[in-house]
C-alpha cells in the first residue's frame, strides 16, 4: 500500500536527506521524500501507523509528518531553530551557501559542505556532512560565463560590458541568478538614486509656472538654482553615466542610436544651465527672465535619464526570466537513481549512470534516463514529453522516457540514451538555443534615430554658422542660443515616451482581461501573426477525459455503470477516474470488488458478486474469450472514427456494452478559432494524439490543417519551416512537450492552467486558459501598434515644426525666436500629448 504525508519542518535539502534515511529505516517502509513540494510517499509491506513515523522523525530533527489532504497544502515549518539546535550554535546562511559557487565544474574526489559547518574541511568520498545531515557536494573550479548582445547575437565576450555596435548592455548567455539578480539590483539603486533628485529639480523648475512663486519666499531663484545644480549631479554622473558612455561609443563607432540623442540632448541641457548659471552676462536680454536669471535645463537633462533608466529597469527585469524555462525543465530531471548491480540496488547520482546499466524505477518515481523496460509492467504518465494527460501502460520492450513518472508498480529498465542524449536533454537544448537564437525587434524609434540623429546634429551646427555670419551681433551668443535650442528640442523625451507609454497601458489593459504580455515584443509581433500553431489536448480541449456515455446492448447502462465504476475505484488511471466521476454524478452506489488486477496495455479485471467483469480494449476481450457482436462493433468503431476512447464492458465472459470516454472541446474555441480565420490567420493544429481524435476535432472546428502524432521537435520544425518561408507564426501550448516550440515561435501563447514551462517558455500566457485569449491578444496588439504610431507621429510633428523655428527661421519674416526655454516647454507638450494619447488605452473594449 502507497500513501503520502505532509512533512513540516524541512528548508534543505539535508533536511530532505535526513527524513528520507529515517523513514526507510523502518521495517518494511520504502519512502521517497521531495522538498517541493514537502511530501514523502510511503509504500510498506503492511500498515503502520502515523505515531510511528513521528517517533523516529522526533528523534531525527524538528519533523513533523501527517497525512496529505487539501488543508495542509503548502504549509511548511523553518528548520533554522532545528538546525541552531543540533549544531551546537552555527547559524547557517542558506542563501549564501547556495550563491557561492555557481557556473562549476565537478573536480576529482573532492567533497565539502556546502553549509561550511566546520570551515574549509573536505572529504574524500560523498556522503553526508556530519554536522547538518546535508549532502557533500564535490568542490569545484569555476569556469567562465560568456556574454552575448541581445540585439546583436554575434557579438560574444568573455566580460559584462557594452555592445560595440548598439550600446546595449552584454547579457549572461547562460546567466545564473546572482547575475541576473546583480544586474537588476544594480539598475534599481541608480533608478532610486534617480527619483530621489529628480523629483525635487522638477518640483523647483515647475514652480515657475506658479504666480507669486512660494519658493522665493524660502530662497533666491539663484540658490534654487545652485541647489537643482548639486541634486542633478549624482542623476546626470552615478544613475546615467552609462548613457553617456554608450553615448560617446554610438559616436565614435558611428552606429547611432537611441543613446547619441540620449546622450547630446541632455549634455546640451546640462552644459547650457551650467553656462546660464555662471555666465548669465553673454546671454542677449530676450533670453533673461524678469529676474535677470537664464531658465535653467537641469529638469529636462534629469527626467530624461531618469525615463530612460526606468526603461533599461524593465528591460533588465525582462532578461532576468530568459532562462526560466530551462530551470523549470531541469527540475524534471531526477538527481537520484537505483542501479541494479549483481542483484544488489544502489542509489547512484544520475551523472554516473552508464549505458548498458540495469536501474530499478519504483513507484512514482521519475524515469532517470530514456531506455527500455527488461522486467516489470507499469503505467507511466508521459504528459511532460507528449502533453497528453492519459499515462501510456508499458511492458516489457516498451520504451521509456527521462522524466516522465511512473505510476504504482516497480520495473526495471536498461539504459540506452545517457546525460545529453536524453529526451529530456534535448528538449532543454532546444528551448535554450531557440530563446538565444532570436535577436529582438529592432524597434521604430530606434531605426527613425539612425538618420534623425545625425539630421538634427547637422541642422544645429548649420542653424550655428548661419547665425554667426548672417545674424546681429552678438552673432556667436546668438548662433549658439539657437543651435541649443534645436537640439533641445529635438531631445528625445517624447520619443523615448511613445512606445514604452503605450507598452505599459497596454500591459496592465491586458492584465485586466487574463492576457499576461511579457515585453513590447510580444504585442508587436502579435499584430503581425498569419499562422498559428496550436496543440489539442488542454488548448483546444479541456485537457480532461471525461465519460460521454455507457452503452448497453440490453438496455441496463447504469448496471453496467455501477459495475464498471465499482472496478475502478482502486486504480488511480486517469480514464478509471473519470469512470467513477461518472457514476458518483449519477450517484451510483460503488460496490465491493474481489481480485483487482490490471493487465498492461488491455484494461482491468475484477470480481462484483461473484461475478466476473471486465473493462478493456478488443486485446483484454480477445484474451478472456469474450467475443464482441458484429452489430456492437460497427457502433463502437463509428465511435472511434469521431476520436473517442472506447472501453469494451464483459460481464461472466459476455461483451453487455461499452464506454465512451472523450476529452471535450472547451466552449470558446470554435468561436475563437472562426474569428482568427476570419482576420486571415492560417490555424494549424499540431497534436501528439492519435489520427482519429485530431481528426475528428479538426473537423468539428472546421480547421483547414492538423498533424497528429507530434513529438516536440516536430512541431519545432514545422514552426521553422513556416518562418522559412517568411511567416510571422504564433504557438499556443500547455505542456512541456511545447516549450521549444513556443520559444522558437515569433510569439509563444501558453495557457495560464499549463505547465509553468510552457508559461516560462511563452512571450503571451492566458491566464483563463481559453482561446479566446489568443482572439482578445492579437485586438489588444493591433490597438496598441497603432497607439504607438500615433505616439511616434506626436513625438516627430513637434520636431518637424519646431526643429526650424528653434533654428530661427521665422526671425527674418516675423522676428520671432524660440529662446531655449520655449523649446523646453514644446518639448514637454510633445511628452504630454504622448502620454494622453497612450492612457486612452485604458478605455479599450476587447
Amino acid at each position: 500500500m502507497t500513501h503520502q504525508y505532509i512533512i513540516s519542518g524541512m528548508s534543505c535539502n539535508g533536511c530532505r536527506t535526513k527524513v528520507e534515511k529515517t523513514l526507510n529505516e523502518v521495517e518494511g517502509v520504502q519512502a521517497e521524500v521531495t522538498l517541493n513540494p514537502p511530501t514523502a510517499t510511503i509504500t510498506m509491506e503492511k500498515h503502520v501507523p502515523t505515531e510511528k513515523f513521528q517517533e523516529v522523525l522526533s528523534a531525527a530533527g524538528n519533523y513533523t509528518i501527517e497525512m496529505d489532504s487539501p488543508k495542509n497544502h503548502g504549509e511548511t515549518k523553518s528548520c533554522c531553530s532545528s538546525h541552531k539546535k543540533e549544531n551546537n550554535g552555527h547559524n547557517h546562511d542558506h542563501h549564501k551557501a547556495e550563491t557561492k559557487k555557481v557556473n562549476q565544474h565537478s573536480a576529482n574526489g573532492v567533497y565539502y559542505c556546502p553549509m561550511h559547518c566546520e570551515g574549509d574541511k573536505t572529504y574524500n568520498k560523498p556522503g553526508d556532512c556530519p554536522v547538518c545531515g546535508m549532502d557533500l557536494v564535490p568542490q569545484v573550479a569555476i569556469t567562465a560565463t560568456q556574454f552575448i548582445c541581445p540585439m546583436h547575437p554575434e557579438i560574444v565576450s568573455n566580460e559584462p560590458g557594452d555592445c560595440p555596435i548598439c550600446g546595449m548592455d552584454l547579457i549572461p548567455m547562460q546567466a545564473s541568478e546572482s547575475e541576473e539578480n546583480k544586474t537588476y539590483s544594480d539598475l534599481l539603486k541608480k533608478m532610486k538614486i534617480a527619483i530621489l533628485f529628480t523629483l525635487p529639480i522638477f518640483i523647483i523648475s515647475m514652480s515657475e509656472m506658479i504666480p507669486n512663486n512660494p519658493l522665493y519666499n524660502i530662497m533666491s531663484i539663484e540658490k534654487w538654482n545652485w541647489v537643482q545644480l548639486l541634486f542633478s549631479i549624482p542623476v546626470l554622473f552615478y544613475a546615467g553615466w552609462m548613457f553617456f558612455v554608450r553615448a560617446y561609443k554610438s559616436i565614435v563607432t558611428w552606429n547611432l542610436n537611441m543613446f547619441t540623442l540620449i546622450g547630446i540632448g541632455t549634455s546640451v541641457a546640462f552644459l547650457f544651465s551650467i553656462v546660464g548659471m555662471f555666465f548669465p552676462d553673454i546671454f542677449p536680454a530676450e533670453f533673461k527672465s524678469h529676474h535677470g536669471t537664464i531658465h535653467l535645463y537641469f529638469e529636462a537633462a534629469t527626467v530624461i535619464i531618469t525615463l530612460v533608466l526606468l526603461g533599461q529597469l524593465l528591460e533588465a527585469k525582462a532578461h532576468g526570466q530568459t532562462n526560466g524555462a530551462i530551470k523549470e525543465l531541469l527540475k524534471l530531471a531526477p538527481t537520484e537513481a537505483t542501479l541494479v548491480e549483481n542483484g544488489i540496488d544502489k542509489v547512484i547520482s544520475i551523472h554516473n549512470i552508464k549505458k548498458g546499466d540495469l536501474l530499478r524505477v519504483k513507484p512514482g518515481e521519475k524515469i532517470p534516463v530514456d531506455g527500455k523496460i527488461t522486467t516489470g509492467e507499469s503505467s507511466i504518465d508521459e504528459s511532460m514529453i507528449t502533453g497528453e494527460p492519459i499515462p501510456v501502460d508499458k511492458k516489457v520492450g516498451d520504451t521509456v522516457i527521462s522524466g516522465t513518472i511512473n505510476g504504482t508498480k516497480s520495473f526495471v529498465m536498461i539504459a540506452e540514451k545517457v546525460g545529453s542524449e536524453t529526451m529530456l536533454s534535448q528538449i532543454i537544448q532546444m528551448v535554450n538555443d531557440a530563446s538565444r537564437s532570436r535577436a529582438p525587434i529592432q524597434k521604430l524609434a530606434d531605426h527613425v534615430s539612425k538618420y534623425f540623429v545625425p539630421t538634427v546634429v547637422i541642422i544645429s551646427i548649420v542653424t550655428f554658422f548661419i547665425w554667426a555670419k548672417f545674424g546681429p551681433e552678438p552673432a556667436y551668443v546668438y548662433g549658439l542660443i539657437n543651435a541649443i535650442a534645436v537640439l533641445i528640442i529635438a531631445c528625445p523625451c517624447a520619443l523615448g515616451l511613445a512606445t514604452p507609454m503605450s507598452v505599459m497601458v497596454g500591459v496592465g489593459k491586458g492584465a485586466q482581461n487574463g492576457i499576461l504580455i511579457k515585453n513590447a515584443e510580444a504585442l508587436e509581433n502579435m499584430n503581425k501573426i498569419d499562422v498559428l500553431i496550436t496543440d489539442k489536448t488542454g488548448t483546444i480541449t479541456e485537457g480532461k477525459p471525461s465519460v460521454e456515455k455507457v452503452y448497453s446492448v440490453t438496455n441496463e447502462e447504469d448496471f453496467l455503470l455501477q459495475n464498471i465504476a465499482s472496478l475502478n475505484q482502486h486504480s488511480e488511471h486517469p480514464l478509471a477516474q473519470a469512470v467513477v466521476n461518472f457514476a458518483k454524478s449519477k450517484n451510483s452506489v460503488l460496490k465491493e470488488v474481489q481480485g483487482f488486477e490490471t493487465i498492461a496495455g488491455k484494461g482491468v479485471l475484477g470480481t462484483i458478486e461473484s461475478k466476473k467483469v471486465a473493462l478493456g480494449n478488443k486485446k483484454l476481450m480477445d484474451e478472456i474469450g469474450a467475443s464482441v457482436s458484429s452489430d456492437l462493433e460497427q457502433k463502437v468503431t463509428v465511435e472511434q472514427n469521431l476520436g473517442k476512447t472506447i472501453s469494451y464492458i464483459a460481464i461472466e465472459n459476455v461483451v453487455l456494452g461499452y464506454v465512451a470516454i472523450t476529452d471535450a472541446i472547451k466552449e470558446n474555441s470554435a468561436k475563437a478559432i472562426k474569428e482568427l480565420i476570419d482576420q486571415g490567420v492560417e490555424v494549424i493544429m499540431m497534436t501528439g494524439d492519435n489520427y482519429n481524435t485530431a481528426k475528428a476535432v479538426a473537423e468539428h472546428l472546421h480547421l483547414s490543417s492538423f498533424k497528429a502524432d507530434c513529438l516536440p521537435h516536430d512541431k519545432l520544425k514545422e514552426i521553422e519551416r513556416l518562418q522559412a518561408q517568411g511567416k510571422i507564426v504564433a504557438m499556443a501550448g500547455d505542456g512541456i512537450n511545447d516549450a521549444p516550440a513556443l520559444a522558437q515561435s515569433n510569439i509563444g501563447i501558453a495557457m495560464g492552467t499549463g505547465t509553468d514551462v510552457a508559461i516560462e517558455s511563452a512571450k503571451i500566457t492566458l491566464v483563463k486558459g481559453d482561446l479566446n485569449g489568443i482572439v482578445k491578444a492579437k485586438n489588444l496588439s493591433h490597438a496598441v501598434m497603432s497607439n504607438i504610431k500615433q505616439n511616434l507621429f506626436f513625438a516627430f510633428i513637434y520636431n518637424t515644426l519646431g526643429v526650424p523655428i528653434a533654428a530661427g527661421i521665422l526671425y527674418p519674416f516675423l522676428g520671432i525666436l524660440l529662446s531655449p526655454m520655449l523649446a523646453a516647454v514644446a518639448m514637454s507638450l510633445s511628452s504630454v500629448s504622448v502620454i494622453v494619447n497612450a492612457l486612452r488605452l485604458r478605455n479599450l473594449k476587447l
